[in-house]
């Protein structure tokens, strides 16, 4: 019976249009899970603290493990999956991501990466203190925050085309050692391009203390 209640949505995700069947009770999380087939986006608390399932609606980064799957109609989405670019090339924030070691484990990374590009599509260069208030609501186990904060620098640097090199206080360029690393094994790729799928937003209060 509860298969009848369902109802097929028509949103946009990553620049294509989709349809999926939803229930009444499902998050867009679920739906682009397990109706759309991108698992890039991650479940890690179910209930809006974590950030890992972050994605962007209309640009602006939510909780997708809270967001209703029947609000999606007619709106864009953009996952972690849609930050690679149309040559296949890596977004900016995906590089600097895996050079500066802000992918460890990768679980958190898709939502603190989404986080980040919603704050550079508004703040081309922000301060690192805004970085923080961006990524507040992602948590991350592994990094310590530095050099996810790096990494968003760097990025925004490489955007605005100035040198990265003025990045934090030097240590980012101790950590892309790290990162380069990093780069070459599966876990840091998966986290950064979604690629791998693990088991089962302006929603979380609070500053990322580096």
């Amino acid at each position: 019976m509860a298969g009848m209640d369902k109802k097929n949505i028509h949103f946009v995700v990553n620049g294509d249009p989709v349809s999926a069947l939803v229930g009444p009770e499902w998050t867009l999380l679920r739906a682009l899970r397990d109706g759309v087939g991108l698992t890039g986006t991650k479940e890690g608390c179910g209930a809006g603290e974590c950030g890992a399932c972050t994605v962007l609606v209309d640009g602006t980064a939510v909780n997708s493990c809270l967001f209703p799957a029947l609000e999606a109609e007619g709106r864009s989405v953009t996952t972690v999956e849609g930050l690679t670019q149309a040559d296949g090339n890596l977004h900016p924030l995906q590089k600097a991501f895996i050079e500066y070691g802000a992918v460890q484990c990768g679980f958190c990374t898709p939502g603190a990466l989404m986080s980040s590009k919603a704050l550079l599509d508004q703040n081309p260069d922000p301060s690192a203190h805004q970085i923080k208030v961006a990524l507040a609501g992602n948590l991350c186990r592994c990094t310590g925050y530095t050099q996810i904060v790096e990494a968003v620098q760097a990025a925004a640097a490489e955007m605005n085309g100035t040198a990265a090199a003025a990045v934090g206080n030097g240590s980012g360029a101790a950590a892309s050692g790290a990162g380069a690393t990093g780069a070459a094994s599966d876990t840091a790729l998966a986290g950064v391009t979604g690629a791998v799928d693990q088991p089962s937003h302006a929603s979380t209060s609070g500053e990322v203390t580096a």
